[in-house]
């Protein structure tokens, strides 16, 4: 198996597809709770989060001798990660299969990308915490 990221972008002040309405909103939780339980259920999730706005990012650069900090996104850009999953799946079509599942969920593009191998696997699991 392989750890694959389900990141979901946004346009900065606006989410495609987020809902507008009370009703939208209990709809968008539902199906986003029941997405969850699924990859819980199914074992493929690793993790996952949503994440605040490009305006809370810190960005560390190496600059001769010392480390600078300046705050704002890295990248100057309207697009920023919104959230994200990281999924252990059996290969790329079983990633893709689930980033369809978040796709319906979240009504929001998906992107998918593999993780390269490292040969080390860490598990941060809350059951594997607890021992």
């Amino acid at each position: 198996m392989s750890h694959y990221l389900l990141a979901t972008y946004a346009m900065e002040g606006q989410v495609p597809g987020a809902p507008s309405t009370p009703e939208e909103t209990q709809k968008f939780m539902e199906r986003v709770i029941a997405l969850e339980a699924e990859m819980e259920d199914s074992g493929v999730f690793v993790f996952g989060g949503g994440l605040h706005g490009p305006d809370a990012s810190t960005v560390i650069t190496p600059m001769a001798d010392e480390v600078v900090m300046t705050d704002g996104p890295f990248v100057e850009s309207k697009d920023h990660i919104a959230g994200f999953y990281i999924i252990n799946a059996d290969d790329l079509d079983d990633a893709l299969e689930w980033a369809h599942k978040v796709v319906t969920a979240l009504n929001h593009p998906i992107e998918v990308r593999p993780f390269q191998a490292t040969g080390k696997v860490i598990d941060h699991t809350p059951q594997s915490l607890d021992k």
